[in-house]
């Protein structure tokens, strides 16, 4: 076992700033560290240290990550799950609460959140990115969707909490009937929306309860070893890559604002400021975010709340004069002088923390609620951003066929593991030009473990992937000019006619979702259909959505439009980028699952048509495998799909490839056998 890092000594410390000019003291610098501690770790580990200075020599970077190596060594809380529970039933008593609401969100209602505010995982246990508990004095619940069904039943103690479908028996059911007459529910407004309020609030009238906000979260009470909020460096997002300039899109936006008589509008969603300003971060996993808020004037001026020791060396150049970067704490001042100014503020419902909307409703402000200004025209990626993606994808299909490649000379003995598969694909990425890491969290589910829609492997569950097993590999990239997001599902050796039928069964839905014809103004829900029909004729289905919106070196999660049965009334625009990605998945058997990424366009519509149609142009380039494919149950229409697809992976990645590469992915990509 290594031993703990050396701890730095003040000294040491003092000569590295005074070298390096640094504006920063000791102690400063300590507290960033732990601030940097807190971040995920970049694709270059170094990268943080232009917040201490813009240039350094390498005996102050080894000072530096020998500090960063001192921080990163604190003790981890190794109280059980009981005792956890324990601890925080005993706060909430000290604070006069019943029960408390205890969502996976933090105070941007982002998927991906600082380890900071991963309350749920640290009470529960539960990682996945959706999800709820709420824990009352004698009585605790876990509420999942169907992704995580069979990962809660690994993650979390029954004997503590009982376990709940998010949909089909909703918290809100559990909590009216459950929760004692007269107690008191509390709640953090920083991690719930208004529309989510409003929800807890009828369900706690309904038992005859209150909710009460609490001005301080109990679980930040008992949590000792909560890590500090993240810093990691906001930096530039170029405009080769962005397409567009900040002050352009600031413009735009100030004229839907006088167009909807607003005043300012404010932003809690950090992909919006990100996209908004043109900057990027490290705050979070997968997603380049730098956490932070935002009020935008009707002068198309912002006032930029983020914690102003992460702002890279040259971003107030990029900004310019009409951002007005501030730290946080400033953030409910600013807002309360909105609201005593008795101006018309815009607040988003769905994504805006209840706290702001009591803050400004104190001062006595005017709330205009309406859907954040910034989602549309980030969902519509322009010319340059929709150049960029197709980039992307090639470069990432590269990838992605050499380690398919790999895979087939590697895995037949059954030797190969899923994190060792998982390590491979990355590493391939890694060559790539433009490459920052992955999108998400790979999915690498040999045999049973596929069949859990999100499953992360980890020590304890990596499998190796046997003959007869169905591998599912779902993962992407980031890459300055692009967001990736790729399934395939390949057989190790010979895969039973069951699985060949179904996996053609979700290959027809994938193929009727991307030859569909649509008029505009059609929603994501009105086509879902389209890829469940082939699985329904057969009794199947799948419980998760078929497609979700995928950000331009942003969120590979983004909204407001997706294909799911879930209501949604965005329409699909030219422009919006989408994955198609129906499966199937047999519980403790395996799992299949076919995801490309898809963008949508004009198509050509016939004479005398009411309305402009629309379809998709498919982005993800990479082999579907032919081995799991029944042309029996295909139609010529869906084998001609096929094989043009194949066509086109071959054509665009074969000048990308090794000699033996491309041999390989030439037998991939052939002409599919209809006898």
């Amino acid at each position: 076992m290594a031993g703990k890092a050396k701890k730095i000594s003040d000294t040491s410390l003092n000569k590295l700033l005074r070298q390096s000019g640094a504006s920063l003291n000791v102690a400063e610098l300590r507290q960033l560290v732990r601030g940097v501690a807190a971040a995920p770790v970049a694709l270059d580990p170094d990268d943080w240290m232009c917040l201490v200075a813009p240039a350094l020599d390498e005996a102050s970077k080894v000072r530096l990550r020998a500090l960063l190596d001192e921080v990163s060594e604190s003790g981890e809380d190794a109280r059980t799950p009981a005792a956890r529970l324990a601890a925080l039933r005993g706060e909430l008593e000290k604070s006069g609460l019943d029960g408390l609401i205890v969502p996976h969100a933090d105070e941007h209602q982002g998927e991906y959140m600082p380890a900071r505010a991963k309350r749920l995982a640290w009470l529960t246990g539960f990682t996945g990115s959706a999800g709820l508990a709420v824990v009352l004095s004698d009585a605790a619940a876990v509420f999942v969707d169907g992704r995580y069904t069979l990962q809660v039943q690994g993650q979390v103690d029954e004997s503590l909490y009982v376990i709940r479908h998010l949909t089909e028996e909703p918290a809100t059911g559990w909590i009216a009937e459950t929760l004692p007459k007269g107690a008191h529910l509390g709640y953090d407004p920083w991690l719930h929306t208004k529309r989510d309020v409003e929800r807890w609030r009828r369900a706690s009238e309904k038992s005859g309860a209150t909710l009460v906000a609490s001005d301080k979260n109990p679980i930040d009470a008992v949590w000792t070893d909560q890590p500090p909020p993240p810093l990691a460096p906001v930096v530039p997002h170029a405009i080769q890559f962005a397409g567009r300039a900040s002050a352009d899109k600031r413009r735009d936006l100030a004229r839907t604002l006088a167009k909807n008589g607003l005043d300012a509008v404010v932003l809690t969603a950090s992909e919006s400021i990100a996209w908004l300003l043109n900057i990027r971060g490290g705050d979070v996993r997968r997603t380049p975010l730098p956490l932070s808020f935002a009020i935008v004037g009707a002068d198309a001026g912002v006032d930029l709340f983020i914690d102003p020791r992460k702002l890279a060396p040259g971003l107030g150049e990029h900004l310019g004069d009409d951002v007005r970067p501030a730290p946080r704490e400033a953030f409910g001042p600013a807002l309360d002088r909105l609201g005593g100014a008795g101006k018309a503020v815009g607040l988003d419902p769905d994504t805006s923390p209840f706290w702001t909307f009591d803050r400004i409703r104190r001062a006595g402000g005017r709330i205009v609620e309406g859907a954040d200004p910034c989602l549309l025209p980030k969902a519509r990626k322009n010319a340059v951003e929709l150049d960029g993606a197709r980039a992307a994808h090639r470069r990432d299909g590269a990838a992605v066929v050499r380690f398919l490649a790999w895979l087939d000379l590697e895995a037949p003995d059954g030797r190969l593991t899923e994190i060792e598969a998982a390590e491979k694909l990355e590493s391939l990425r890694r060559e790539n030009d433009h490459y920052r890491g992955p999108s998400f969290d790979t999915i690498s589910g040999a045999g049973p473990n596929g069949a859990i829609v999100h499953y992360r492997v980890g020590p304890k569950t990596n499998r190796r992937l046997e003959p007869g097993f169905l591998y599912l590999v779902d993962s992407g990239g980031q890459y300055l000019d692009g967001t990736t997001d790729v399934t395939r599902t390949i057989p190790i050796a010979t895969p039973s006619a069951e699985m060949r039928r179904r996996f053609t069964l979700v290959l027809k839905g994938h193929i009727a979702l991307a030859v569909a014809r649509f008029p505009a103004g059609t929603t994501g829900p009105q086509i879902d259909t389209l890829a469940r029909r082939p699985l329904w004729a057969e009794g199947l289905d799948y419980d998760h959505g078929t497609g979700h919106g995928v950000g331009s070196y942003l969120g590979v999660h983004e909204g407001p439009h997706r294909i799911s049965k879930a209501p949604n009334r965005v329409a699909l625009e030219p422009g919006m980028i989408v994955s198609n990605e129906p499966g199937y998945y047999k519980t403790g058997e395996y799992g299949i699952r076919i995801e490309n990424l898809v963008t949508v366009v004009g198509v050509a519509a016939p004479d005398g048509a009411d309305k402009d149609l629309l379809g998709f142009e498919t982005l993800t380039l990479a082999p579907i495998d032919l081995r799991l494919v029944d042309a029996a149950i295909l139609s010529a229409d869906e084998i001609a799909w096929l094989d043009e697809y194949h066509g086109r992976v071959r054509d665009v990645l074969l000048p990308l490839l090794d000699v033996d590469t491309a041999r390989w992915l030439a037998r991939a990509t052939r002409l599919v056998d209809r006898t």
